[in-house]
């Protein structure tokens, strides 16, 4: 099977140019494919997940992927999608976001012996010359076709309306595929769906200038059978670094998973195979949460390694009890079989708190904030008013209760809000 057809079959594909060239083209050669991270922040999310693991498919198929930082672009900004103008960062700032980027892309991709690049296309755009630019790049754009482009249109119809800095961007963005098919042979340019504009305009500048065919590919916003955006929580973004979000955090997002949601994700964000995925529409019940928790250990596994997998699987065994997972589900996947006995819950969050700040002295409502269980005092009062604030287990009735000797197990306190967010105080 080509690899367009596993991304079609996956549920990856939006839309693509030139189709069935394309297909042509991957079927008979190994290619070179780029997508555009932002570096505003040192750290990727879950919902740049499908843009990485469509790399990592291309290149398990044989081709060469390449992660393109945008050192030079993020210095303007991508209006796709975006209501202001970007803050400008620093040349240390990004440089920082870039190290924790290919740091996390090396756990989907191999950049080893070439097999993979991680590139920064302020190499090329910092020293181009604006009369030059104008020249040689500028003419192959028509106004008239840019204004219509959707991420410049909504732009231009908001209260904000668009900066001539961010006019740019899909002129640099074009040129940054036209450098990579010229340099490193680069055909492909994939990314979300609000990229299509800027795909297609880079796809004829390659073309008017270097006269070779360039393809696009890009992808659907996934969101939750909710309609929620992918990868947003009460805490805010899903990072995939496990400093801004722990493993079992990460674990535990996609434990939660609506029902609906769970084969379309086993596709999505693991390498499970398809056939065994369709099995997976027929469960409901206890075995489709079964399929959760392959789907949460996979996940894990794939964006944190296996031992901080098996660590949260063995944490969340530990909160909520025996893990049995059959051996005839998913039998692809790696997670450990049949009955799993509860391990230590060193992955589940944790604090540190002095002891004589707390026991005696702290309301249970500054405890829960202070672990980031809840964002507010009123927060907190509210959860305990709805019966959801949970110590050590036992169910908290008062706003007023203070930590007491006796809520101490160990020197350790454990947090519970709602059904599945646990926190562990350590008290030393």
């Amino acid at each position: 099977m080509s690899v367009l057809s596993i991304l079609k079959e996956r549920g990856f594909i939006d839309a693509t140019t030139h189709t069935q060239e394309l297909e042509t083209y991957l079927e008979n050669n190994r290619a070179t494919c780029y997508i555009g991270f932002d570096p505003t922040a040192s750290s990727l999310h879950v919902g740049s997940l499908v843009c990485i693991m469509a790399l990592a498919h291309m290149q398990r198929q044989g081709h060469r992927p390449i992660g393109l930082v945008g050192g030079g672009t993020g210095l303007i900004g991508d209006p796709s999608g975006k209501t202001e103008l970007r803050k400008v960062l620093t040349q240390d700032q990004i440089d920082e976001n870039k190290a924790g980027i290919r740091k996390q892309l090396s756990r989907f991709i191999d950049f080893s012996e070439d097999r993979a690049l991680m590139l920064d296309n302020a190499a090329w755009l910092t020293k181009l010359e604006y009369i030059s630019f104008l020249r040689d790049i500028g003419r192959h754009f028509s106004i008239n076709k840019m204004i219509k482009a959707e991420s410049v249109k909504s732009r231009m119809e908001s209260e904000d309306g668009l900066t001539f800095i961010e006019f740019n961007y899909m002129l640099l963005q074009a040129y940054d595929f036209m450098e990579l098919a010229k340099i490193h042979g680069c055909l492909l340019q994939m990314g979300g769906s609000d990229q299509w504009g800027n795909i297609v305009a880079g796809i004829d500048l390659v073309r008017r200038t270097l006269g070779k065919q360039a393809f696009g590919i890009t992808f659907p916003l996934i969101t939750t059978a909710s309609g929620i955006k992918m990868g947003k929580t009460h805490k805010g973004a899903v990072w995939l670094d496990p400093e801004r979000f722990s493993p079992y955090e990460y674990y535990q997002f996609w434990v939660n998973t609506d029902d609906l949601d769970v084969a379309r994700f086993l596709a999505l964000f693991t390498f499970i195979p398809m056939e065994e995925i369709e099995s997976v529409k027929k469960l409901a019940g206890a075995d489709l949460n079964k399929a959760k928790t392959i789907l949460a250990y996979e996940a894990t596994k794939i964006a944190h390694g296996e031992d901080e997998a098996q660590k949260s699987l063995k944490a969340a065994a530990s909160m909520f009890g025996f893990v049995e997972v059959p051996s005839d589900l998913l039998p692809s996947a790696s997670i450990p079989r049949g009955t799993l006995s509860c391990g230590a819950d060193d992955s589940v969050p944790a604090s540190t708190f002095d002891l004589g700040d707390v026991v005696d002295k702290m309301f249970v409502v500054d405890l829960f904030c202070g672990a980031g269980l809840c964002k507010s005092k009123s927060d907190a009062r509210r959860l305990i008013k709805q019966g959801g604030a949970y110590i050590n287990g036992e169910r908290l009735g008062s706003f007023e209760q203070i930590v007491a000797e006796s809520d101490i197990n160990d020197r350790e306190i454990m947090l519970r809000a709602g059904k599945k967010k646990y926190h562990k105080i350590i008290l030393k």
